[in-house]
């Protein structure tokens, strides 16, 4: 069989490399609606299978050559993480409004980007668990619910779980950003409420459309019936809530905390509590979360307080607001990995 010898110009063409896929960390399961838009990107996306915080040192591992990282707020990402992850590492997509868990500083010496996920139904949907809040303490709600479940209800009585109206009520507002000022929308055309605020910056568009007034904070706390924080977690304001602001408030109003739990001293809640210095509480976030209480050993619970009701960390927990955040997060990532600027840059 004669030898056949291919011409230089008959000779198949070399393929070009093809260049490798960008590729996506995902720390945890969530709403798939940013995952979707990912891989219809056509990045190769690894999610954590679990429904639990990563563990750290698999964490170190997974991210080791990715070029984005999608985080949550349980997830702490410092600079150990970012060198674990190696200088292909363009993005930090963090599944949050907040991003107190992301040394930004260190990403910036790296040249990474970081980004959270704000977005209307956040705003809306923390606003509205902010009043699901209110009410309840307001009607004692949770109280009722326990009586009545424990087959100790006989009979009505005009004496039966008292509680406070919302409508003529000052709702106070640290806090005007975008959820406090949706959440203050809530109080004064859903229940009739006055409306004070206190924030760095004046906020002119709440003060036509709701008529509301800013205050200094300590003025807020001697006035308001319902105290609403919305601020983020800031050296400024850790512990923003302690005994000397608990001790302005009314024996007759009620704080409700659906920003960070470390915005509000624990211990100094417990004692207001304890001595009856304010009516209750609503938290959905607490100070040494997950724990409920930093400390068992005083004899002080959150949990033992009637007045107090508790929320796992949910204010956002809609369909509709954690499909948002998936996909904001995804959107960010995207822009990035495509040589854009970020849409949502943490600041």
């Amino acid at each position: 069989m004669p030898l056949k010898f291919l011409l230089p110009w008959s000779r198949p063409k070399a393929r070009p490399k093809t260049k490798s896929r960008k590729s996506v960390y995902v720390t945890r399961r969530f709403p798939d609606s940013g995952i979707l838009a990912l891989k219809k990107k056509g990045y190769a996306v690894e999610v954590y299978p679990e429904d639990q915080i990563i563990p750290r040192k698999l964490l170190l591992q997974k991210v080791r050559g990715v070029d984005a990282l999608l985080s949550l707020l349980t997830d702490r990402i410092d600079d150990e993480v970012l060198k674990a992850a190696g200088p292909q590492l363009k993005i930090v997509a963090n599944y949050a409004v907040g991003f107190d868990n992301v040394d930004v500083a260190a990403a910036k010496k790296r040249g990474i980007v970081v980004t959270n996920t704000p977005s209307d139904k956040v705003n809306e949907a923390v606003a509205e668990h902010t009043f699901a809040l209110m009410i309840s303490l307001a009607r004692r709600i949770p109280e009722a619910d326990v009586f009545s479940k424990g087959k100790k209800y006989t009979g009505w009585s005009p004496n039966n779980f008292i509680g406070t109206d919302l409508y003529g009520k000052t709702l106070g507002i640290i806090g005007a950003g975008r959820i406090g000022a949706a959440a203050a929308r809530r109080g004064v055309k859903g229940f009739g409420m006055r409306l004070v605020y206190s924030d760095m910056h004046a906020c002119p568009q709440i003060e036509k459309e709701l008529g509301a007034k800013r205050l200094t904070m300590e003025k807020l706390l001697q006035t308001s019936d319902f105290v609403s924080l919305h601020v983020p977690l800031l050296p400024s304001t850790r512990h923003l809530i302690s005994i000397d602001e608990l001790t302005l408030m009314k024996k007759t109003a009620f704080i409700i905390n659906t920003a960070r739990g470390p915005v509000v001293d624990e211990k100094a809640l417990l004692r207001a509590l304890k001595t009856k210095r304010i009516a209750g509480a609503g938290i959905d976030v607490f100070e040494c979360e997950p724990a409920i209480d930093c400390d068992l050993t005083d004899n002080l619970e959150l949990r033992s307080f009637p007045n107090v009701i508790l929320t796992p960390h949910i204010a956002s927990a809609t369909i509709e607001a954690r499909q948002a955040m998936s996909l904001v997060a995804a959107q960010n990532i995207i822009a990035v990995l495509s040589g854009n600027p970020a849409l949502n840059p943490a600041k």
